[in-house]
């Protein structure tokens, strides 16, 4: 199953009728007048979205931006939490005490790394292509950079994500100030 379209059916059930057409008013330089006005539901314009490839599994930053213009916060985290888990079983991500240290070795990285991120990102094991597309989402912030690259490391290994396995990554890239700063909050 596809769990992006999964999460885009719960954001449609939670569009109201002029949520809808503020979204379609927003689409209607990219997708048409005349094939918005067959749009009857979210469903349908993301469909239209997807087809143009606006929005994807990967590329979320124009429906997070529809979705701020519409002021609606709570269907936002719907997204927020996909982009952050993905929105697979529970199962599927390591336990509570495990992911509250992989939060606190997320942002001491991303406090910590700066320019060195994409070094560390391929230590990680995350293509180029997707290191590009996340310097192109955050051009100008290094600290999401960071955040967004470990958020794609955590989706990839799901429940076997350690904050043990970001530290290594940081050693082989001779990171070890950072390296010693998570070990040291986590004691």
């Amino acid at each position: 199953m596809d769990t992006f379209a999964s999460v885009l059916l719960r954001i449609s059930d939670g569009l109201k009728k002029d949520h809808l057409e503020a979204m379609k008013f927003l689409c209607s330089d990219d997708i048409g007048k005349k094939k918005l006005e067959k749009v009857d539901n979210g469903i349908q314009l993301f469909q239209y979205l997807r087809e143009m490839q606006k929005i994807g599994m990967g590329n979320t930053q124009y429906l997070r931006t529809l979705l701020t213009n519409i002021k609606r916060p709570d269907l936002l985290e719907i997204l927020d939490e996909f982009e952050k888990h993905g929105s697979g079983p529970q199962e599927d991500l390591p336990d509570a005490k495990e992911q509250d240290k992989l939060d606190i070795a997320t942002q001491l990285i991303a406090e910590n790394l700066g320019k060195d991120w994409r070094m560390y990102g391929r230590k990680l094991g995350i293509k180029d292509a997707k290191l590009d597309h996340i310097r192109e989402k955050h051009p100008y912030n290094l600290q999401e950079q960071v955040i967004e690259l470990i958020q794609e490391w955590r989706k990839m290994h799901g429940a076997k994500a350690s904050a043990e396995d970001l530290i290594q990554a940081l050693r082989k890239c001779n990171l070890n100030l950072t390296a010693d700063l998570i070990r040291q909050k986590l004691s």
